[in-house]
């Protein structure tokens, strides 16, 4: 049984590596699984892509398509042509999509095109707001996915309102929390943090790349002012974004709390994040590590596909207003933020549940020209 695994972003890396884990442990114990790493290519730049492969250990892809940047149109074209010719050259028995990035949608419709089967890591999750492009590509991807494997009761719930068979959804967990949980021990400091002379639960991290949030940069500016104004002696780490950068620099605004840095390595960041005393955010991935971590976070966006990480978690939705951070942060600084515990199924197991249920379950027929 041959596997394709789609990897093409950042937020895919660490959800496939403990798949290609799974399945290597799966055919040493002398089951019939290979797998294919596809790489799209759609992040290209060395930090956003390159350190994610070397520090989790993924190997090198077996194919690249390359692609590179482009408008969603361009880079979905050119994936879905892509990843097309792969399978016409050697049909793969199952196409693995992770999450919900341009990839995911694009090698999904060519699998289904080629009648090839799809499976969804990562499926169900909705955030209700349909002008997202992740949205988008969530509901075309489960709208042609043959199984889905979920990581929340809130997924399960979505996609049975949307019809689809019980049989066919399998309550896995979160594989990004597998990669979260084999690598604790791994973490490291960031070459920075001598320098700034960083102390544990001293500082803040601030993520920020959605486009309310950082294309207009006034608006951006004010949510950098209000954090600094209300952050006290906190530092404050701020890994940029590309898609942030041009407007960050145009404001002009420096303050020696703020400290800038190019985005990170996995192990770098994940010790940032798990040493700090909150995190400001737009990122549903980072809600979901947070709460692992039992790290406080402000998600500022107006709706979250990972509810748990609110329900249960140690995230607050608060919104993409700048002013909604006054009220979050001095409820942080005054000791009162909620204590969370982490969401069912959350235990490092995901990937090893997924191989699980194809090699001894679903096992999907070879489909033939």
């Amino acid at each position: 049984m041959l596997l394709d695994i789609i990897a093409g972003a950042r937020p895919n890396f660490m959800k496939i590596s403990p798949i290609i884990a799974a399945i290597r442990k799966a055919a040493s114990d002398g089951h019939d699984v290979s797998y294919r790493l596809i790489h799209t290519g759609q992040h290209y730049d060395k930090n956003m892509s390159d350190q994610f492969f070397e520090q989790l250990g993924i190997p090198l892809p077996d194919i690249n398509l390359g692609v590179g940047s482009g408008t969603q149109a361009e880079q979905t074209a050119a994936i879905m042509i892509g990843y097309e010719k792969v399978i016409m050259e050697r049909r793969p028995d199952l196409t693995i999509v992770v999450g919900d990035v341009t990839s995911t949608m694009a090698c999904a419709i060519s699998a289904k095109k080629l009648h090839v089967k799809v499976a969804h890591v990562e499926a169900g999750i909705r955030s209700g707001d349909i002008t997202m492009p992740e949205e988008v590509n969530r509901l075309v991807t489960d709208s042609i996915t043959d199984y889905f494997f979920t990581t929340s009761s809130y997924a399960n719930e979505n996609l049975e309102r949307a019809g689809v068979q019980q049989e066919r959804i399998f309550f896995v967990g979160n594989t990004m929390i597998d990669t979260l949980m084999a690598n604790l021990d791994r973490l490291r400091k960031p070459a920075f943090w001598d320098q700034y002379g960083m102390e544990s639960g001293k500082y803040l991290v601030m993520t920020l790349h959605r486009p309310s949030n950082v294309d207009d940069k006034d608006n951006l500016l004010s949510i950098i002012q209000t954090v600094m104004e209300l952050a006290g002696e906190h530092k404050i780490v701020f890994p940029v974004h590309p898609r942030t950068r041009k407007n960050l620099d145009q404001t002009g605004f420096s303050d020696e709390r703020l400290i800038l840095t190019e985005p990170m390595g996995y192990l770098e960041f994940i010790y940032m994040v798990k040493n700090a005393k909150a995190v400001i955010t737009d990122s549903g991935g980072i809600t979901e590590e947070a709460t692992v971590l039992g790290i406080p976070c402000m998600t500022m966006r107006n709706s979250t596909e990972r509810p748990e990480t609110c329900v249960v978690g140690t995230n607050e939705l608060i919104g993409t207003d700048p002013k909604a951070l006054i009220p979050a942060i001095e409820k942080l600084m005054s000791g009162n933020w909620k204590k969370g515990t982490i969401p069912e199924m959350w235990d490092g197991k995901a990937a090893e549940r997924i191989i699980n249920a194809f090699v001894t379950t679903l096992k999907p027929e070879p489909v033939y020209d």
